[in-house]
């Protein structure tokens, strides 16, 4: 056989070889730990989802609320100190298709539809980020309102929506092209861009009550507690006489 025709393998040298194997380490502790935090967030959610949905309804009302009250109380003052609401017969306001119209397959599935969008945008998971939390805030508000109110034609399209991420909810960077370089730099590059992740991915809240809690369901006890007395000083903030 002709030296020519022999295939060119060259392995590696000690630097590549060293950089991939700190590459497979780092990518192994991102898959556990992100295994750990998504079991996690499994147990919050099976425990959680009835407060943390409740909490944001009443959270809504109480917004609307208070907003009502300064909607009036404007007026009030336009109108002058003495001003008196007239007394007689109201207008009646043609209801708008409720959930409770609706058979029970079409109720079921509005309600599935439903908390599934509200966990996934509930302003809680952007609390990190303020204009993303903003953002979050008066989605769940437009969600709660097409919920009640609309149909489950609306309801799919908004929950469409929001699982396309076309609300603009996360932060898109935009990608640029890499300059080119050479494989050790590139595996250099690879390896500080994974270790930039999973320091990122730990400061995640959940890794930190997974990490320190001896027992972590210590944690969703302590929620479990803190979402009820939330949802009592709601009860009474959103409470008419």
């Amino acid at each position: 056989m002709n030296d020519d025709t022999l295939p060119n393998i060259l392995p590696p040298d000690d630097t590549q070889l060293q950089l991939q194997i700190s590459i497979e380490a780092v990518k192994q502790e991102l898959d556990t730990i992100t295994n750990q935090i998504n079991a996690f967030e499994d147990v919050l959610r099976l425990h959680l989802t009835d407060y943390i949905i409740e909490t944001q309804e009443l959270s809504t009302l109480y917004k609307q609320q208070k907003r009502a009250k300064k909607d009036k109380r404007l007026a009030q003052k336009q109108r002058g100190k003495h001003y008196k609401a007239p007394k007689g017969l109201q207008s009646i306001t043609k209801p708008t298709a409720s959930v409770s119209n609706v058979d029970a397959d079409t109720r079921m599935l509005k309600k599935k539809l439903y908390r599934e969008a509200m966990l996934y945008v509930h302003p809680d998971k952007f609390s990190l980020s303020p204009s993303e939390q903003v953002s979050a805030t008066e989605i769940t508000t437009q969600l709660i309102q097409i919920y009640k109110h609309e149909d489950l034609e609306a309801l799919q399209a908004f929950h469409a929506q929001i699982f396309s991420n076309s609300l603009n909810i996360n932060v898109n960077t935009q990608i640029k092209t890499p300059p080119s370089i050479n494989k050790t730099e590139a595996l250099q590059l690879t390896l500080k861009q994974l270790e930039k992740q999973l320091a990122t991915l730990k400061t995640n809240e959940l890794y930190t009550i997974i990490s320190t809690y001896k027992n972590p369901l210590h944690f969703v006890d302590e929620l479990i507690l803190y979402y009820k007395d939330k949802i009592e000083k709601l009860k009474k903030r959103t409470r008419t006489k």
